[in-house]
């Protein structure tokens, strides 16, 4: 395999978590958009912010490529790029997300996969990384959060799948799911009770 050949599959698996990110908004309202749905404050716009931050943060200043645009979050509230605030809209959090897919996608088409570059906010003995390691390293993350997005998603409105155009998912039968989780129910309770008995 030749390095473009890698970087190509690594960006373009990128580019799929990214998609499947703001798939994950279509259809919501306003409020569903924003509001936290687990103790932490999960939220989906929320998630899209985060990973705005990310990619400019790890493609840009890691790399000497700063960000010229406004910051994604406030400094002066550290969880600000968690949530978006009432002053900002759907359209401007999703145009800063892809604005920052822009941003990413020139230090990766760039720079080779053995660049070097130093992630400023990691402790100084293991700061330096590889655009291969931070290639991996952000499409983790935005998988990771995309099933964060499943998860808020299917609480707000039963809504499921990978992507707009696979769903990766048995069935969309409602009868199916219910019966399925019946049947993941009832194996709990069954081991639960083997486990009372011990």
């Amino acid at each position: 395999m030749t390095e473009s050949d890698a970087k190509a599959d690594l960006h373009r698996y990128l580019q799929d978590g990214r998609d499947a990110m703001l798939w994950k908004l279509d259809g919501l309202s306003e409020y569903d958009v924003r509001r936290p749905l687990v103790p932490t404050g999960t939220n989906p716009l929320g998630l899209v912010k985060h990973l705005a931050g990310v990619e400019l943060g790890y493609f840009g200043e890691t790399f000497g490529r700063p960000w010229d645009g406004p910051p994604p979050s406030d400094e002066s509230d550290p969880e600000s790029d968690m949530f978006a605030a009432p002053a900002e809209s759907r359209e401007l959090i999703t145009g800063l997300y892809r604005q920052a897919w822009a941003h990413s996608d020139a230090t990766i088409s760039t720079l080779p996969l053995d660049a070097v570059g130093h992630v400023p906010w990691w402790p100084a003995e293991r700061d330096e990384v590889t655009l291969h390691r931070i290639l991996v390293h952000v499409t983790t993350e935005t998988y990771r959060h995309a099933g964060h997005a499943d998860i808020i998603r299917e609480l707000i409105d039963g809504a499921a799948g990978l992507k707009a155009d696979s769903s990766n998912l048995p069935s969309d039968a409602s009868g199916w799911w219910s019966s399925y989780r019946e049947r993941v129910e009832r194996a709990a309770t069954e081991a639960a009770a083997t486990e009372n008995q011990d």
